[in-house]
């Protein structure tokens, strides 16, 4: 290990150099001037960021941070450096790879140098570990939307229904069960709604699947009435195919319910997707970035989920949704970030 070093080779009590554990070792070892200047990388470097060992020697190490970490970064190393005392810093943060991208890791540093005033920093992958916190969050927001829906949207049928039966006791007119078929299929849709938004987190794995079957298949699923239907793609995307059929059904279900089931919805390409319009009145501006919250509706007995149901869909394929117009004025969703098969 050239690491700007110096002396006689030191070995464990079984006789192993110390020089041989940085090669040998899954975490990074990095030797820093007290410039923040690369002096040494370890091997480890080619497998975790890609780089070859030499790349990087006399870079500061700074430029290769993320841009929204490099100030935490800089404060760390400063600590460590300035400390009169024995001071270790630790610091997650975003460190570019060879490739361009970013990857979290996590550097542990310690005042206490080298014989050449250098600071050796231990860094390792924690990747892994951070997309599972990333799921546990979102699964932890789910599960909050979940309850708290729970605990309000389902009471008002409910006090419905218990209002109803008491009447058509009393009363023995039996057009009240009628208001309470209605409250049952309004419990019923918003309990099918609130556990695919539950259930609803990292697709499995991706396939080849056809668009222009699985909008026909997802158009069956819907109560359309007399709309109408124009595909006009034969497209073959990848994704999961239960969550791209949820997806397009939460479409044309909002389609129908907002516009009415004389609607027309047209699936089309573009450059780097697809979308789904309608030839309703559309949704202004000021309002498209409220329908993807859950709960937004403004039909009386819309859930307001579908549209979020839709927006969580497209983030775990790692595709983006925007609205626009349509051709024909009504509301434009647009898929892009797609990747496709043909």
């Amino acid at each position: 290990m050239d690491s700007g070093e110096s002396g006689p080779s030191v070995r464990t009590s079984d006789g192993v150099s110390l020089e041989m554990i940085p090669l040998h070792s899954a975490n990074l070892l990095t030797v820093l001037g007290a410039d923040g200047s690369v002096r040494y990388e370890s091997p480890s470097i080619e497998r975790i960021f890609g780089y070859d060992q030499a790349t990087l020697i006399g870079e500061p190490v700074a430029d290769y941070v993320h841009p929204d970490d490099r100030s935490r970064v800089l404060e760390a190393f400063e600590r460590v450096v300035s400390s009169e005392g024995e001071t270790v810093e630790t610091v997650e943060y975003r460190h570019k790879r060879a490739d361009e991208t970013y990857c979290w890791v996590e550097s542990v540093a310690s005042s206490n140098t080298t014989e050449t005033g250098a600071y050796v920093v231990n860094t390792r992958d924690i990747s892994a570990q951070k997309a599972r916190e990333r799921e546990l969050r979102e699964t932890n927001e789910r599960l909050d939307r979940f309850a708290n829906v729970v605990s309000h949207d389902l009471r008002n049928p409910l006090q419905v229904a218990r209002g109803r039966l008491s009447l058509a006791r009393e009363t023995g007119n039996d057009d009240h069960f009628d208001e309470i078929e209605r409250a049952h299929e309004r419990m019923q849709t918003l309990v099918e709604e609130l556990l695919t938004l539950a259930r609803t987190g990292a697709p499995n794995d991706l396939e080849p699947v056809e668009l222009r079957s699985t909008v026909t298949d997802s158009w069956r699923s819907v109560e359309t009435g007399d709309a109408t239907l124009v595909i006009a793609t034969d497209r073959v995307v990848r994704a999961d195919p239960n969550h791209l059929r949820q997806l397009l059904e939460n479409l044309v279900r909002n389609a129908v319910e907002h516009v009415g089931d004389g609607v027309t919805v047209s699936v089309g390409d573009l450059d780097a997707g697809f979308y789904v319009e309608d030839d309703g009145p559309g949704i202004p501006e000021s309002d498209r970035d409220a329908v993807f919250e859950t709960g937004h509706s403004t039909e009386p007995r819309g859930t307001g989920f579908g549209l979020s149901i839709v927006e969580q869909i497209t983030a775990a394929h790692g595709w983006s949704v925007g609205i626009g117009d349509g051709a024909r004025g009504g509301t434009r969703f647009e898929f892009t970030g797609v990747e496709f098969d043909r």
